[in-house]
């Protein structure tokens, strides 16, 4: 048997390879998991030392809570969506629930925030009363606090200092994939810094996770703000 789209010289088997390659590419980026994305704080957010951006937002039950009420304080504030893996991954892990643990015994205002578009009241109690959380979970459906913030990511991790200034703004860890023996908490480092007194050796780690799911509206609106600032 002759191999006839052999005999059409190397511009045919460039061809082929080239169409081999395009269409491994092709199912290759058709396995990705849309929701996977990596991206560095949005440039819209507040820089790091900056004054934090306030905000009032409602629990799962209603109930307001500001910014301004933990004056004082150091406050993290965790943007979360319990249908996202990364942040499915980090809560069997007790990541978030064990930090939060372990800093609010030092003073520490820990604080959740869902800024996914669909999410009702009664999803977040759910989600609340399976998990055990010790802290707090804000809706913000509007998307308005987290495009304040420059939220691109869940999670997406900030710390607010004692005077109220942005002092990091970014990933939780340095394992995207999940497979590190012993992964860097980078929010675990930030907190112990602050609270020694020390600078924060990495402030601003490229965060990693699902996209946050804001409305239309509030990408577009946030979109225009960019363009005319």
């Amino acid at each position: 048997m002759s191999m006839q789209w052999n005999t059409r010289g190397p511009s045919s088997r460039v061809r082929t390879t080239g169409w081999i390659t395009a269409l491994l590419v092709a199912l290759l980026a058709a396995a990705a998991p849309v929701w996977a994305v990596e991206l560095s704080p949005d440039s819209s957010g507040p820089t790091i030392g900056a004054p934090a951006p306030q905000f009032t937002l409602v629990d799962a039950q209603g109930k307001s809570h500001s910014l301004k009420d933990y004056a004082g304080k150091i406050v993290v504030l965790e943007w979360t969506n319990p249908d996202c893996p990364f942040v499915q991954r980090h809560y069997k892990a007790k990541t978030m629930i064990g930090l939060a643990q372990k800093f609010t015994d030092k003073g520490v205002v820990w604080l959740a925030i869902n800024s996914t578009h669909y999410n009702k009241p009664a999803d977040t109690e759910k989600w609340t009363k399976e998990q055990g959380l010790p802290y707090l979970t804000l809706l913000d459906p509007s998307g308005e606090v987290g495009h304040l913030y420059g939220a691109k990511t869940t999670p997406h991790m900030y710390v607010i200092d004692k005077d109220g200034m942005l002092a990091f703004a970014g990933a939780i860890d340095d394992d995207p994939r999940g497979d590190a023996q012993a992964p860097k908490n980078y929010v675990a480092a930030a907190l112990t810094s602050l609270l020694a007194g020390t600078p924060i050796e990495v402030a601003a780690p490229r965060s990693y996770g699902c996209s946050v799911k804001y409305t239309a509206a509030a990408t577009k609106e946030s979109k225009t703000a960019k363009s005319t600032s």
